[in-house]
């Protein structure tokens, strides 16, 4: 026994060792790396023609890249950082999607897609060399305590690009294929290389120099509300939300945001307008929501437009061309939409549009009175592969200076990120939709639930995280989830600490499911931290202690075990109110059941 408590107290420091030097290898190898500047054709530009310029201060690297030639040149990408990893292929990954409904995990040999709507798939938008591509953050597992975060602090003109495979690490900033004029430089994004044993403060690091590039300029706390979609989706009616919003007057006025999702306007685009199944006037549904002391809230499509709008057929020159010069279908270069396509998209750089959009969204701030908006399908505000009133502009450029457009009308209106590009969308807007939309059933509980926790660490830095609705009745017959699995959705919410909306027909609620939404209000503000993507077991913060989110994702009965920190505590379950006992050290749940979850709450004992 001695003898293997000596060898391992040998071996322990040998294996840490081991550890920091493969991040410092990987690391030292980053920055050795080359760069390159590759053309419109796919050729290589000569180092006589362009220069790309690296300036390196502490773990931040400054980029440009500069024209020296004397005649214009298209740039597609510049590859800022390309070289052999020399990882192993097991290697645990999380990148970002360029778009919300994008996630990868998996290892860098077999990456997994976490959501259903692919960037490269769904969304048609093209890899670098066939390599799997995130955008604007990669965080590597090397082993259990070592870990490298690579990612761009900013992105005002060019998405970051981390591209992969089992032996290859390719970063590179998408140029589009814009003109570099002989003696122009452009700035390329910050870009920020780290390491350590910790996820958690690793996004720390992270979180703390991107908002020295984007301050949170609007103080806005965490939302509470409810949204029409989960249950009445585009068919809901000025009746549904009135019955609504006099229920939530009555019961629970905290839930003060009351957000008609979609279904009142006759085309995407013609949001003025009254649609003819909605059942009443927009505006004055919006004026009885605030005369029973609650906030209107509404969802806008601010950059598409469907073909048979009236905004499309008056205004055509407002939107993104195509290389014939027409109004560009995004079906023809990405996704054409879920309802009412295929869509055509405004443009972000045409100054007439910008006025449209600020003078837009000033009718429903100033006019209307609503002060929270839901803009969803952001992501073709950045479409690729578009001619821009702006020859000059990105894509990521066209999208930024259309929302800065949506904000000067808007004004201090919460504006919340749906379908959204994320890296594009920071600094822009106040919350942000971490996952797909939720639905009434188990998998549909498991799969938001991972997506919106693996973005926990966003919440509250860059926006509140939005996991989607809190859905505890559903309005189906036959399969329903069970009381653990809603339980299990209600911890998710609670784990993420950001919005708070529930997607029930309120005025249905049984007594017992009013009870659960009673509890998860307010929002904590803060996302529980995890030791790893595993997802077991959370810890938020109290003043008194600790509260502990522990979930059982499979199948089967699974033990856990809760550690303490120094001291006695009480320990109650959150969702039941039964006192589970004074404990130290440790607590252990012996068989948490499938599909279910707990929320204790840790008080410490003076």
């Amino acid at each position: 026994m001695i003898k293997k408590l000596f060898l391992s107290l040998l071996i322990l420091p040998c294996i840490a060792q081991a550890q920091e030097k493969m991040s410092a290898k990987f690391l030292s190898a980053l920055k050795a790396s080359p760069a390159a500047v590759i053309l419109q054709d796919g050729s290589k530009a000569n180092v006589k023609e362009v220069v790309v310029t690296r300036h390196w201060n502490k773990e931040l690297c400054d980029m440009s890249v500069q024209n020296i030639s004397g005649q214009p040149l298209k740039i597609r990408e510049v590859v800022v950082f390309d070289w052999q990893h020399h990882l192993p292929g097991s290697t645990p990954i999380y990148g970002e999607g360029f778009q919300m409904l994008s996630q990868t995990g998996g290892t860098l040999a077999s990456p997994k897609d976490l959501g259903g709507y692919t960037d490269r798939g769904h969304y048609k938008i093209p890899e670098p060399e066939g390599l799997r591509t995130v955008y604007g953050m990669l965080m590597l597992q090397l082993s259990a305590h070592d870990r490298v975060l690579l990612a761009t602090t900013s992105c005002n003109k060019f998405i970051s690009r981390f591209s992969f495979n089992a032996q290859r690490m390719r970063i590179s900033m998408d140029c589009e294929n814009l003109t570099l004029k002989p003696g122009q430089k452009w700035n390329l994004e910050e870009f920020m290389a780290i390491a350590g044993p910790d996820r958690e403060k690793l996004y720390d690091r992270l979180t703390a120099a991107i908002a020295k590039n984007y301050p949170r300029t609007h103080k806005i706390t965490e939302p509470m509300g409810w949204s029409s979609w989960a249950t009445f989706g585009p068919n809901v009616t000025a009746k549904d939300v009135a019955e609504n919003a006099d229920w939530i007057a009555k019961n629970m006025p905290q839930l003060k945001y009351i957000q008609i999702d979609d279904g009142y306007q006759p085309w995407m685009g013609d949001w003025l307008d009254k649609g003819k199944s909605f059942g009443g006037d927009l505006s004055q549904v919006l004026r009885q929501i605030k005369s029973k002391g609650l906030q209107p809230a509404i969802w806008v499509a601010p950059f598409i437009a469907s073909p048979q709008s009236r905004l499309f057929k008056e205004h055509p020159d407002w939107m993104v061309k195509d290389k014939d010069g027409q109004p560009l279908r995004s079906d023809k270069v990405g996704f054409g939409g879920w309802r009412l396509g295929p869509w055509y998209v405004l443009d972000g750089t045409n100054p007439a549009v910008q006025n449209y959009l600020t003078q837009l969204f000033r009718t429903m701030r100033k006019k209307w009175g609503c002060t929270y908006f839901k803009l969803d399908a952001l992501y073709w505000g950045a479409i690729q592969d578009g001619v821009h009133y702006d020859t000059n502009a990105t894509s990521i450029e066209a999208y930024r200076k259309g929302m800065e457009a949506i904000r000067k009308g808007a004004g201090d209106a919460f504006l919340l990120g749906c379908n959204h590009p994320i890296w594009p969308s920071l600094g822009l807007i106040d919350g942000s939709r971490s996952s797909n939309d939720v639905d009434y059933s188990w998998q549909s509980f498991k799969t938001v639930g991972r997506e919106s926790l693996l973005r926990g660490w966003q919440n509250g830095r860059f926006w509140w995280n939005d996991p989607d609705c809190i859905l505890l009745n559903s309005p189906r017959k036959g399969d329903k989830p069970t009381e653990n699995e809603y339980l299990f959705h209600a911890t998710v919410i609670y784990a993420t600490g950001g919005m708070l909306l529930s997607g029930d027909d309120l005025t249905r609620l049984p007594a017992d499911k009013v009870a659960i939404l009673k509890k998860l209000i307010p929002p904590t503000g803060m996302a529980a931290r995890f030791e790893n993507e595993n997802f077991e077991i959370g810890i938020t913060p109290t003043s008194k202690g600790n509260v502990y989110s522990i979930f059982n994702w499979g199948d089967i009965p699974a033990e856990r075990i809760i550690k303490l920190p120094p001291g006695k505590y009480k320990l109650t379950n959150k969702w039941t109110g039964k006192n589970l006992g004074v404990f130290s050290s440790r607590y252990v749940i012996q068989s948490l059941q499938p599909h279910s979850a707990m929320l204790i709450e840790a008080e410490k004992v003076e």
